[in-house]
């Protein structure tokens, strides 16, 4: 061991990526590529009733112009791929913006020069686009991957009628898009039967099941089917699942017996892969009048489409948060003519604003602290029962000075600035998927670990290069961490907290049972120092392997390795459970009253994620997910036309995001003690949960500093005027 776990390491493929030599997806030069550009629907609903592709085929560089008359008939894949239909495998239209026709050209230009030829007519529908004109037609949706979505426990309408107090309250939140700063991009290159796609994915090994069922017609086998995606420029959800334009590009490059690659545009990604759903959301709070939760009936209604009716807004928080006897989730439904929604960084984050603003909510009602009132209400049984929550609030609490806070309602001023403070608890589910890795030492000592999961960004290659060095007692320097790749051993997507539960385990496993392997070759060997010295008795550090009680006894891994003559592989394997992180975030905003402008100026968070890999990759992620919360609260909003179904601000000019001078320097704390029930060394999913109170706490601080409740994201300045 060397001590590496939990250190702040910096990123081993840091240099790599400012540098530019990390390969991320559309970064592959393959000889003879050709170039696609897709054709877009214009209407919401119909059919297309004409189609002449005749000036796009006569453009220069024009290879091919596929449509639904002569694109090859795919297999309707199953989860993960998200939508119902295939696109361009026949005449209906579902939503503004799905594919009818794809240009392939020599290049990039000529694609899009020819695409603009394409002429469609429709037969359209008048479209409906906007929740509140669909809810008298809401509806419960069958259960999604075998999750109800309505679940009671107690007598929640009774216990609600009896409340001493009661808090009702309707909380909304718009269509929201993920943009990440690499556009999905797909490369695909055939060898025969065999394909291998260079893809932006967030789960090589998923979107290679979906790309060999769509393919299953023609004989391909998921072993045919390679994907390769070792960086992502950014995904939060959005190359999750695998989407259309992958399959449609990869049967253009079939057909013409060419490479094809395809790029989509930043207004292209508005319609072609998933967003989080609009969303409305009725909260019935009972309570005793000293603040003790008797009741929560929580109902919802979320945007779904004609044809699908998969719900990922889940109202987890609801359900598990808070110890309450009695409560009912009801999340319903209502079809629109928009794209399929998907999960988005944080799902839970939509249902969870309404309950944590309701919480604040309940506190003022009462007269209670609302930090004492979330410690009034802690749940010690359910999804992770060794939690340190309470450690979580004190802590955060403290070094914000929370107990300097007047509760009184624009109380606090600093010039011509209300000054506000807010507070939510933050949780999030983590998934936990199996996975297998691939370890091997050379003969020249080095380590290497291979595995099919992937690098979003959030420091996996880092974290999982800590893990192997650890384990091996071995220089971070001389192992190289290879993922992002379908050959390697099948390991979790990268969505879902999921990665680090899922993959640590095995990792950790591979490198002991590398070590262990090693060792028995170092003590066997009569040429060795070690020879003869008992296995249990070997200590590893820094690549020297030594003999406990005589240090001067020892040998290194390069020795060992280069008198083998051969590489040590082993594999590590290792099943964990799903569960929940836990934090609270503590915030102050300034609000200038005169123009409504809301500044997110001071922000304290304190964490419980069972043990702390690396202390700097969390608090990286702390801050992601604060600023992602501050996007979420203040400026994040698809604006979709009612009349035509159409997204109006498809672009990063007005679907505003936050930048660096909208978020301040974020004060984190751990508490930084392993979970008892993780095999991923004592961690737990992290990723998702900071973030998810942030909208709430924002909401909170606002009331605080101005008495305006905003219940309505985003929190946009006509709001508070």
């Amino acid at each position: 061991m060397t001590g590496l776990i939990g250190r702040g390491v910096a990123r081993v493929d840091g240099r790599a990526k400012v540098t530019g030599a990390a390969r991320y997806a559309a970064d592959n030069a393959v000889p003879g590529v050709l170039h696609g550009h897709l054709v877009l629907s214009t209407v919401a609903r119909g059919e297309i009733t004409e189609l002449d592709t005749s000036a796009a085929l006569a453009q220069p560089g024009v290879v091919a112009v596929y449509t639904h008359l002569n694109m090859p008939r795919l297999t309707l894949p199953s989860f993960p791929y998200l939508k119902s239909f295939l696109p361009l495998q026949d005449t209906r239209i579902h939503h503004n913006g799905q594919p009818v026709a794809y240009v392939v050209a020599e290049t990039v230009e000529q694609a899009q020069e020819a695409a603009n030829l394409v002429r469609v007519r429709y037969r359209a529908e008048r479209p409906t686009a906007h929740l509140a004109d669909a809810l008298d037609e809401a509806f419960l949706p069958r259960p999604f991957r075998e999750r109800p979505n309505e679940i009671s426990r107690g007598d929640a309408a009774a216990a609600l009628e009896a409340a001493e107090v009661r808090i009702e309250q309707d909380y909304t939140s718009p269509m929201m898009h993920h943009n990440p700063i690499e556009p999905h991009t797909t490369t695909a290159v055939w060898d025969g039967n065999s394909l291998t796609l260079y893809e932006s994915a967030q789960g090589v090994v998923f979107a290679r099941g979906v790309v060999a069922k769509a393919f299953e017609g023609f004989g391909v086998r998921q072993q045919d089917v390679r994907i390769v995606s070792p960086y992502l420029g950014g995904g939060f959800g959005a190359k999750g699942p695998t989407w259309p334009h992958t399959l449609i590009n990869a049967a253009a490059a079939r057909v013409i017996g060419r490479p094809v690659k395809l790029v989509l545009t930043r207004a292209q990604m508005y319609t072609m892969n998933g967003h989080r759903a609009e969303y409305r959301r009725r909260l019935r709070l009972g309570a005793t009048r000293q603040g003790v939760l008797t009741a929560i009936v929580d109902t919802s209604t979320a945007q779904l489409t004609r044809t699908e009716e998969s719900i990922f807004n889940s109202s987890d928080s609801t359900l598990h948060l808070y110890a309450c006897p009695n409560v009912h989730v009801r999340q319903m439904g209502a079809r629109l003519d928009l794209p399929s929604s998907s999960y988005m960084r944080s799902p839970e984050t939509t249902a969870h604003f309404g309950l944590e603003t309701a919480m604040d909510e309940l506190a003022h009602e009462v007269g209670i602290d609302p930090v004492e009132l979330r410690v009034r209400n802690h749940a010690t049984a359910g999804p992770n029962s060794s939690k340190h929550l309470l450690e979580c609030y004190r802590i955060a609490a403290r070094a914000f000075g929370w107990a300097r806070r007047n509760p009184r309602p624009q109380s606090m001023r600093d010039g011509d600035e209300y000054v506000g403070w807010g507070m939510a608890t933050e949780t999030h589910t983590y998934s936990a998927i199996p996975s297998t890795v691939a370890l091997v030492i050379g003969v020249d000592g080095r380590a290497t670990l291979r595995a099919a999961t992937q690098e979003i960004g959030t420091g996996t290659y880092t974290v999982i290069t800590q893990v192997v060095a650890d384990g091996l007692g071995m220089p971070l320097e001389h192992v190289t961490t290879l993922l992002g790749d379908t050959t390697y051993p099948a390991a979790s997507l990268s969505a879902a907290s999921a990665t680090m539960p899922s993959v640590i385990g095995p990792v950790s496993h591979a490198a002991q049972s590398a070590r262990d392997a090693v060792v028995a070759l170092a003590v066997a060997d009569p040429r060795s120092p070690l020879h003869g010295v008992p296995a249990e008795d070997v200590v590893a550090e820094r690549g020297y392997l030594f003999a406990r009680g005589d240090r001067g006894r020892r040998d290194t891994y390069s020795g060992v390795m280069s008198r083998h003559g051969r590489p040590v592989e082993v594999t590590g394997s290792a099943q964990n459970t799903p569960g929940h992180s836990f934090g609270a975030v503590f915030v102050e905003v300034r609000v200038k009253p005169r123009f409504g402008a809301v500044r997110v100026s001071r922000v304290v968070a304190a964490y419980d994620p069972g043990r702390v890999l690396n202390h700097r990759t969390a608090h990286g992620q702390v801050i992601g997910g604060v600023t992602w919360g501050i996007g979420f609260a203040l400026m994040e909003h698809t604006v979709v036309d009612r009349n035509t179904a159409r997204v109006v601000n498809p672009n990063l000019s007005t679907y505003l995001v936050p930048v660096c001078a909208d978020t301040p320097s974020v004060e984190t704390f751990f508490v930084d003690r392993p979970a008892p029930d993780s095999t991923a060394l004592g961690a737990r999913g992290f990723g998702e949960t900071p973030g998810t109170g942030v909208p709430a706490a924002i909401s909170n601080a606002i009331f605080h500093a101005t008495g305006r409740r905003l219940r309505d994201v985003p929190f946009t300045q006509d709001k508070l005027l």
